[in-house]
């Protein structure tokens, strides 16, 4: 991949949060909700569709469409493809639910356990299943709680239904789904960067 290129980054908080190597170089643009962070657009994924078409090469989604109802997950990925060229990919990555509860069972986990670390906090069983407390808490907003679980085929059925041809799986973290959903067939050098990249 190489320079010249627009992804816009949907609900990634602020743009001081890292966004995968593969998109050095690459010129970002953000999408959130919340003002707090200073978005480049201030709006709800949502309406989407009321943006300039085909203006996007990427979209990156990390652990943003989990907050919408199911009923409203087709108009985001509607939206994705609206903003995407012809040629685009939109990069989603949203929690694992299938993979939590087989975790839970085989290792008896409690939902109030640790499962791991990250930046802002270790993450517990329902913290994936019903959003980061504490970023609930410290932000007041319920837009952080989760409303929709994905399995890693729900989700391809999903973004099937929203036009979506071919897809690529890309290394997930813990309870984690990772998929880069392309509107054409990628070239050989995407997917091994995409792939490469995301090891």
């Amino acid at each position: 991949m190489t320079a010249g290129k627009r992804f816009l980054n949907v609900g990634g908080g602020s743009k001081t949060i890292k966004v995968p190597r593969h998109y050095l170089g690459w010129e970002h643009l953000l999408l959130d909700i919340d003002p707090a962070g200073k978005p480049d657009i201030c709006a709800d994924a949502r309406n989407m569709l009321e943006l300039d078409p085909a203006q996007f090469d990427a979209v990156y989604c990390s652990h943003n469409l989990e907050h919408y109802y199911e009923h409203d997950v087709p108009r985001v990925l509607a939206g994705f493809r609206h903003v995407l060229k012809p040629d685009g990919f939109a990069e989603i990555r949203v929690p694992d639910i299938l993979g939590l509860m087989r975790l839970v069972v085989e290792t008896r986990v409690d939902f109030d356990d640790k499962l791991y670390d990250t930046p802002m906090g270790p993450v517990r069983p329902k913290d994936i299943v019903y959003g980061f407390a504490p970023e609930i808490r410290k932000s007041g907003h319920d837009f952080y709680a989760h409303k929709t679980g994905f399995s890693h085929a729900s989700l391809i059925a999903a973004l099937k239904t929203a036009g979506f041809t071919d897809f690529v799986a890309l290394s997930p973290r813990p309870v984690e789904i990772a998929i880069a959903a392309f509107l054409a067939p990628p070239s050989a050098q995407t997917v091994a960067t995409l792939s490469v990249a995301n090891t």
